[in-house]
């Protein structure tokens, strides 16, 4: 055993850190209106805790003009904006934190070119004085969502999609969830969902609010595509046990709402929210499911402020709140 642990999203944070967009040229049209949704999200998270934002080198000073909000910059190299994807996953352990660095390949090779990206860890954790552990596995931080207490909930889709690891089956992805993350159980859900660049991030379609306590999006009407996908996960979630050996509380969410921004068609999901110190950030469609998905997450964090942020353009490279954050959590007291 290596004694580390991931900590649950909703335990302490140090900062949260993001990544500016770094490119017009991957957003087109669309980069303006990222770049004030990005610049809303930085001021509703700030409220909360502290910000460091990760910029290309020489825009520190233009990125803190347009979020209008105190925060930390680090300049780095980098060929996109997805920390959630690319950034240190870092847990406690016996002497005090670490960084995880996971391989990142982009996807499963879809977007070119990612090597600055893959580096960012490894980059960023002499800034942050966290020690770093390497590893060949491939994850990104949206694949998988944590309790702190030894869960881990995952989708087989993405996990497991031999675009990954196509040489590790299931018991070697376990084994080091366990060895890096302190997962002694390990939840499958067969799906994400059926369309998206990452092949079905878990944190889509389900996150945990609590330990024993889980979100989930709504299925909707049987006319929808992922309907019997969401179902056949309702149905494992029922099912399962954590790794206290408790049965889950399910919560829902409303379904993902279709926009249309800059003429392209994109995707709002409610469950890509990002759970900061006291608050949680829900991304918003600008639809009239808007305020439900305010109550049922408000209901699914009695201790937290719920804040929406316009998230359409956003939705255009298929992420949210979640896919462009993540935290740093606090040091614990008998770390030092």
């Amino acid at each position: 055993m290596t004694g580390l642990l991931l900590p649950a999203e909703w335990e302490p944070h140090e900062s949260c850190m993001l990544a500016w967009p770094p490119y017009e040229s991957l957003w087109g049209e669309s980069f303006a209106s990222v770049e004030r949704e990005y610049a809303a999200i930085v001021r509703a998270i700030a409220a909360f805790e502290p910000v460091t934002m990760l910029v290309l080198p020489g825009q520190a000073e233009r990125v803190r003009a347009l979020c209008e909000a105190e925060i930390t910059t680090v300049e780095i190299p980098m060929d996109d904006a997805w920390l959630r994807a690319t950034g240190p996953i870092v847990v406690h352990g016996p002497l005090g934190r670490v960084g995880v660095d996971f391989r990142y390949n982009s996807f499963g090779e879809r977007f070119h070119p990612y090597a600055q990206d893959d580096r960012i860890t490894e980059r960023l954790l002499p800034v942050l004085g966290i020690e770093r552990r390497a590893t060949m596995t491939v994850l990104e931080g949206g694949a998988i969502s944590v309790d702190g207490q030894g869960t881990l909930i995952a989708t087989e889709q993405c996990v497991l999609n031999a675009n990954r690891n196509p040489r590790l089956g299931r018991a070697d992805i376990e084994a080091e969830f366990e060895a890096l993350l302190g997962a002694a159980k390990v939840i499958w859900l067969p799906y994400g969902h059926l369309a998206g660049d990452t092949d079905g991030h878990v944190d889509h379609v389900c996150q945990f609010t609590a330990p024993g306590r889980v979100l989930v999006e709504a299925c909707g009407d049987a006319s929808r595509p992922d309907h019997a996908r969401l179902k056949a996960n309702r149905a494992v979630l029922e099912a399962s046990t954590d790794a206290s050996g408790r049965r889950l509380e399910i919560l829902e969410l409303p379904p993902q709402q279709q926009v249309r921004v800059h003429g392209q068609d994109a995707v709002v999901n409610y469950m890509n929210f990002y759970i900061a110190n006291g608050g949680v950030i829900m991304p918003l469609a600008g639809t009239s499911s808007d305020d439900e998905a305010l109550e049922a997450a408000a209901a699914a964090f009695p201790g937290h402020r719920v804040v929406g942020v316009e998230a359409r353009a956003l939705a255009t490279g298929d992420a949210g709140v979640h896919c462009i954050t993540q935290q740093l959590p606090a040091r614990r007291t008998s770390q030092g």
